[in-house]
């Protein structure tokens, strides 16, 4: 008996021995270009194989033995303005665009957040429980039915597009009943309606689930220290959103939810919050990490919770562009940078922008911003405009597959940024963006194995490679 486990023993340790000596001869990248002056949008190139490289004062190094976060995907919200301009295309135009956006021939998002109930990019003001006078304890008036005429179908359509697609939920404001003052445009939830409104959460996910959307992951609320008369908004302190999360968890639990709870859902400037939502030992099990947008502060705001809490989270939910901002490259260098880059590298498991689409008058508008960009613009006319932000997502989103994991990718220079990734496949995609105004010629060397290549000035490629093996 021992002499056959020992024969099965070293029969292993032989076939082991033989995978493990299984050796990478090089890797073949295809590049694709996007460049400041747009002449390339995610161009598709020559294919490169790994060799000799001339050395270069500009260097990427990648270990691919070196793995941090896991990604959950790339994208932008499905605001009701999104979804009513997207649904105001003719048939034709709107599955073109939509195959653009999520399609395996597009940029393939994969995560869209989706605002519940009105935000501030909605035809009118709006919750899933709406009333004129007393109280629905039992929740018997709710209903996602405004959703059904534009969010809903435009979803159902994203997710037969991309059957990896994930959905965020975020409540701009509880409904007015629920509020101290009742009202939708500012106020803070009524402590006494805790439970109803977690009650509020469950309703909204099983909904979605019954429509064929299952929700991955929900914020307690939308940017929770921005307060507003000018659209729906609620104010929720850190110790109200831990007592609401303290109600929340307990009631996903009841109810079989695994849809994961992600607090704080709000600027970089604000490091407090979120560390005293992940340092609140009662709400620990229900707390899956923390969410960062980007209109103050900046990412690396996010080092502090990479560092003290590995185990948790972090998502990056929320950043938009705008007309006070139209020159391509400089929006292009500096999103790639701060938005993408940035906070990837400093953990993030997504890139989320705001609005998927708005039309030329950058709305429908329900008070807030008057002038942010959509990822698509829809004209009047029946056409519409892949904007820069559709390219920066595209460099990610159209490469970096499900269940990713973010590997080690360093540079000898900070004007050429870079962050790499390994797919479950196990190939890789790195990104690469040139700050400067003049070309460079970069040197990649991922685990000893080198190429050059020219990146064009104001400039991004992403390298899409497989290995070879001996």
């Amino acid at each position: 008996m021992k002499k056959m486990v020992l024969t099965t023993l070293m029969l292993l340790l032989f076939l082991l021995a033989g995978c493990q000596s299984k050796q990478i001869k090089s890797y073949t990248f295809k590049p694709y270009l996007t460049t400041g002056d747009k002449t390339s949008l995610l161009s598709e190139g020559i294919d490169i194989t790994s060799g000799e490289a001339n050395p270069s004062i500009y260097k990427i190094t990648v270990d691919t033995k070196k793995k941090y976060q896991t990604i959950d995907g790339f994208g932008a919200a499905m605001s009701e303005s999104a979804a009513y301009v997207l649904s105001s295309l003719s048939e034709t135009k709107r599955n073109e665009v939509m195959t653009a956006l999520f399609g395996e021939t597009g940029i393939g998002i994969d995560f869209v957040r989706i605002p519940m109930g009105a935000s501030d990019f909605a035809l009118n003001n709006y919750t899933y429980n709406d009333l004129t006078s007393g109280t629905d304890m039992t929740l018997e008036q709710f209903s996602i039915q405004r959703d059904l005429l534009y969010v809903v179908p435009r979803l159902q359509q994203a997710l037969a597009l991309n059957p990896d697609l994930k959905l965020m939920g975020s409540p701009w404001s509880a409904p007015a009943w629920m509020k101290s003052p009742q009202k939708l445009n500012g106020g803070s939830l009524n402590p006494i309606y805790h439970a109803v409104y977690a009650d509020y959460f469950v309703k909204f996910i099983e909904a979605y689930d019954a429509a064929g959307l299952p929700i991955y992951a929900v914020t307690p609320q939308n940017e929770p220290l921005h307060e507003t008369s000018g659209y729906p908004s609620m104010m929720m302190t850190v110790a109200q959103q831990i007592n609401f999360i303290k109600v929340l968890g307990p009631k996903f639990e009841e109810n079989n939810i695994d849809t994961k709870i992600i607090g704080y859902d709000h600027n970089w400037d604000n490091t407090y919050y979120p560390q005293a939502l992940l340092n609140n030992e009662d709400i620990e099990p229900y707390l899956d990490g923390v969410a960062f947008h980007c209109y103050a502060g900046n990412y690396t705001a996010q080092q502090a919770i990479q560092t003290s809490y590995p185990d948790r989270g972090i998502w990056f939910t929320e950043c938009s562009g705008g007309r006070w901002a139209t020159n391509f490259a400089s929006n292009i260098s500096w999103n790639l940078e701060n938005v993408f880059m940035g906070s990837l590298n400093y953990g993030a498991r997504s890139v989320l922008l705001w609005n998927l689409a708005l039309d030329e008058q950058d709305g429908p508008q329900n008070g807030g911003c008057t002038n942010c960009r959509g990822v698509v613009t829809v004209n009047d006319n029946d056409t519409y405009t892949l904007n820069e932000e559709y390219y920066m997502i595209g460099h990610f989103s159209k490469f970096v597959d499900k269940d990713a994991s973010r590997i080690d990718a360093k540079s000898t220079s900070p004007n050429l940024i870079t962050s790499a990734f390994t797919n479950p496949d196990g190939s890789v995609v790195i990104v690469a963006h040139n700050k400067t105004n003049a070309d460079m010629l970069i040197q990649v060397d991922i685990d000893g194995h080198t190429f050059n290549y020219l990146i064009k000035r104001m400039s991004t490629v992403t390298f899409d490679g497989t290995a070879l093996y001996e």
